[in-house]
């Protein structure tokens, strides 16, 4: 058994879990916010056998783009780097991992 993780952006994530859902699977989902932009993002969960791992990267693949942004001069950048100005970046998409699954009981 593996335990899907991906952080997905905010802007996608209605997309990723209804195609997910509608495709039987079983999904968590936790609010969380990423610290290059401090977006709104969303981590889901999803636990599935071995051989379900290719379908759901696929559906997630599906559903989640990436995209330019334009972050505004006012932006930091990380180390107290303010850019001179507006800077395009790439967001969107999805970050995915896999992890294995020693134990799965339901309670």
């Amino acid at each position: 058994m593996k335990m899907i993780l991906a952080i997905i952006n905010q802007d996608d994530a209605n997309l990723v879990t209804n195609g997910l859902m509608h495709e039987g699977y079983s999904v968590t989902k936790l609010s969380t916010t990423g610290g290059f932009l401090r977006a709104g993002n969303m981590t889901i969960l999803v636990g599935v056998e071995d051989d379900k791992v290719t379908a759901v990267i696929d559906i997630i693949r599906k559903h989640s783009h990436s995209r330019r942004q334009v972050i505004p001069t006012t932006s930091e950048l990380g180390m107290g780097f303010y850019p001179s100005m507006p800077v395009e970046v790439t967001v969107g998409g999805a970050t995915v991992f896999v992890l294995d699954v020693d134990h799965f009981e339901r309670v």
